[in-house]
């Protein structure tokens, strides 16, 4: 028999996707946003019950984005579907948030890119290269992955590099890539995209401000070395 208390979580669970579909996302609690997430609850507990549970675990929303998919799953009612569910979904607002910041990030100097791409591209077993867009401010304003691979002049054209540069209205942009071996310094190809990049930028009417390479724990600048 379900008792009263529970009756009236279940009808509660409607509520939720109701609210944010009339009203919008910020109508909702923590945990009726994260019970839209369970989605449904158990026989002896509602989706907001383990909600609220699941926030109670973490010690507050503030600390959510600690929890691990072990402690989720240790929770009655949640299994490692839901806690595989929840985490996603904490590991891509981050991202999003991650994202956004980096999107108002000032860059100064060859040391600033090293700042906020070294950890992501330190590690990556193949060559990622990608075009940082900024404003007249030097302010990121997006970037785009063109090739993933070892580079050459094929995979790396003007055309891709300078296309989504023109999409967004960039006035400047820096070039970068990492080296798998973890060793930055530039192999003559990356040397000659460089010029050729530079070239096409002129034209354009976009102006290639560096071209920083990424290794593990250090970075070659080639405006710092004098090559732009």
């Amino acid at each position: 028999m379900i008792g009263g208390n529970l009756i009236k979580d279940i009808i509660k669970e409607e509520r939720p996707r109701e609210t944010l579909l009339k009203k919008g996302e910020t109508y909702l609690s923590d945990s009726e946003l994260l019970a839209i997430l369970i989605n449904n609850g158990t026989r002896d507990k509602s989706a907001i019950t383990l909600a609220r549970e699941i926030i109670e675990t973490s010690d507050g929303i503030r600390n959510l984005s600690n929890i691990t998919v072990e402690e989720l799953s240790k929770i009655k009612g949640i299994g490692l579907a839901k806690a595989c569910r929840i985490i996603s979904a904490l590991e891509l607002g981050r991202r999003v948030s991650v994202a956004s910041e980096m999107q108002k990030f000032k860059i100064s100097s060859p040391q600033d890119i090293g700042n906020v791409y070294m950890e992501e591209l330190r590690y990556k077993k193949k060559e990622i290269f990608r075009v940082v867009l900024l404003n007249t401010k030097n302010v990121i304003i997006g970037s785009k992955d063109i090739s993933e691979g070892s580079l050459n002049a094929s995979i790396v054209h003007p055309r891709e590099v300078f296309l989504e540069a023109i999409k967004k209205s960039a006035n400047k942009m820096i070039l970068m890539h990492n080296h798998p071996s973890g060793d930055p310094t530039p192999s003559s190809e990356d040397i000659n995209i460089t010029k050729r990049l530079i070239s096409a930028g002129q034209i354009v009417g976009i102006e290639i401000l560096d071209h920083v390479i990424i290794g593990d724990g250090s970075f070659y600048s080639f405006k710092e070395n004098g090559q732009i």
